[in-house]
Formats: C-alpha cells, structure tokens, sequence
C-alpha cells in the first residue's frame, strides 16, 4: 500500500520496514499494521490538533505533571508555544500510560516507541492471529461474559494501584484476544491522586462495563464494585489481590457535633494564644536599639 506521509520518517529509519494495511481511522487517530524487524505490530498515528474531534477536556489534564518548568509557564499562559507543548503532553500521555500499565500487568497492548507523533505497540490478535475483535463484537456466553467482566475490573483495580484510571472505559475500548480482554486507548488517563474528577470517572467506568456485560448475565447489573474500589484506594486498602464483594455500605453513623465543635474551638484556641504571644514578643523587642 502507499505508505502514510506520517509513517516514512519510521521508515527512512528503519524503525518500521513494511506499512501493511491500514487497521482503522478514528476521531483521534488513524491505525496500521506494519512489520518492525519481522514483527507485526501497528502504529497509531495520532492526528493533529486541527483534525482531531475529541476535545481535550480540561478534566482530563487536571493533575497532569509537567516535568520541565519552562513548558508548564508556556502552557498555562496558552501561547503559540504552550499550545503546542499542551499538544505533545496529551499525545505523550497515552505512551506514558502504556509503560506505566504495563509493567503494573494490566492487560494492554505492549509498547515499543513514541516517534513524532507515531505509537508503535504490538498488535493485538486473536487465537487465529487475526486482528482482535472490539468487546462489543464478540458473542459472549453468560459465563463467558461473568469472567471477562472478572478479568476488566481486576484491571481496573490494578490500574488504580499503579495511580491511574482510563477515564474513558467501554466496549469499544476493549480488544479481546484468546486470553480475553485487552484495554485500549488511554490517552485521556487521569491520575486518581490529582485529578478531582477521578472518582467519577472509574465509577463511570465501572458502570459502563457493568451495564454491557449485564445484558448476557443480567445478575451483573446489581454488582456494583465503583465505589467499593474508590472507598478502599482512599483508605489505603487497595491492592491488585483486593477481594472485592461488589457491594458498598457508606458509612451514615452521625457525626458527634459536640466532638467537632469541640476541636474547633480547641484550635481556635490554640491560635489565638499563638497570636498572643507574637504581639508580645513584637512589644518586648520594639525598644530594642533606642537608648
């Protein structure tokens, strides 16, 4: 085929040797299959900011580290230059999530290399060694739909120990190969520990693939594991081998108004003694130097 614009820079230097197909063309990006050293792998190359249709929300890049501080000032001050380093920093987000998860033993596709612009991963395929299906066009059995769903939130719970969450997580962002599910496409990751949406976005996610698997075993849909997860992450008690009940009990004992009030006025206290001692340690040394 004739090779993308975008892909012969990979290949004049020997990263890529073959484009072979073209997989898929997205709101985001466009995706090929191509050969790296006698590998098959695909390529995401991401479109520009201008032919791109999904926004980047800014609840999205909430809490999203800048390392060098020259880009984080040009970014916040949205000149021609912040932009642009915006631009990179959303495109970089989904390479770094992808090393991040994967060495955390979420189920994604293993990344090889970020070249302007260009994601190299491996390829995700079936038993057959066909390109794998998206979730929502496999037929599943009510078992076999109880075990993926098993299989999806383990990841979930795996993404949110190493400090993520997809922010985006449906059937079409799950491939399945012959060992079941594979999570894709993260380039709207949030950090959980930064990002104040966080929360609402892995219930969203959570519930998303609740409702799905729910239509070939519907006893799913009362198994509510969102807010069980979050309640054991913000308590520390989350860890990738968590066994989860898929119910959730907030806690709705009344707080001692007394005890609070109490504390309050305890600090309240505190603190105007410290003033207190200021203002006279101020007054002892005004006539210091006079004589």
């Amino acid at each position: 085929m004739k090779i993308p614009k975008r892909l012969q820079p990979l290949i004049d230097d020997g990263l890529v040797d073959e484009v072979i197909t073209q997989l898929m063309s997205g709101k985001e990006a466009q995706v090929f299959v191509v050969r790296c050293a006698g590998e098959i792998r695909c390529a995401k190359v991401f479109k520009e900011a201008r032919k791109r249709s999904f926004k980047q929300a800014v609840e999205y890049q909430e809490g999203r580290k800048v390392r060098n501080s020259r880009r984080a000032r040009a970014m916040s001050k949205k000149s021609r230059y912040g932009q642009k380093e915006q631009e990179q920093a959303w495109l970089s987000a989904e390479v770094d999530a992808l090393y991040q998860l994967s060495a955390a033993g979420v189920r994604v596709p293993e990344p090889h290399g970020f070249v302007d612009g260009v994601l190299l991963m491996d390829l995700v395929q079936d038993a057959e060694g066909h390109v794998a299906p998206r979730l929502d066009e496999v037929a599943l059995t009510p078992e076999l739909a109880r075990d993926y769903y098993a299989q999806v939130i383990a990841d979930v719970v795996r993404m949110l120990c190493a400090g993520l969450v997809h922010g985006d997580l449906s059937p079409f962002n799950v491939l399945v190969d012959d060992q079941g599910p594979v999570i894709i496409d993260l380039p709207q990751a949030v950090n959980a520990a930064s990002n104040n949406h966080a929360e609402r976005m892995l219930q969203r996610d959570v519930d998303n693939m609740r409702r799905y698997f729910s239509q070939f075993a519907p006893e799913l849909i009362k198994v509510d594991y969102g807010k069980e997860i979050w309640h054991l992450y913000e308590e520390g008690e989350l860890h990738p081998d968590v066994r989860l009940t898929g119910t959730f009990e907030p806690d709705t004992a009344e707080a001692d108004v007394a005890e609070l009030m109490a504390v309050i006025e305890a600090a309240k206290l505190e603190e105007e003694e410290r003033q207190a001692r200021l203002r006279a340690d101020r007054d002892d040394h005004s006539g210091d130097g006079i004589g």
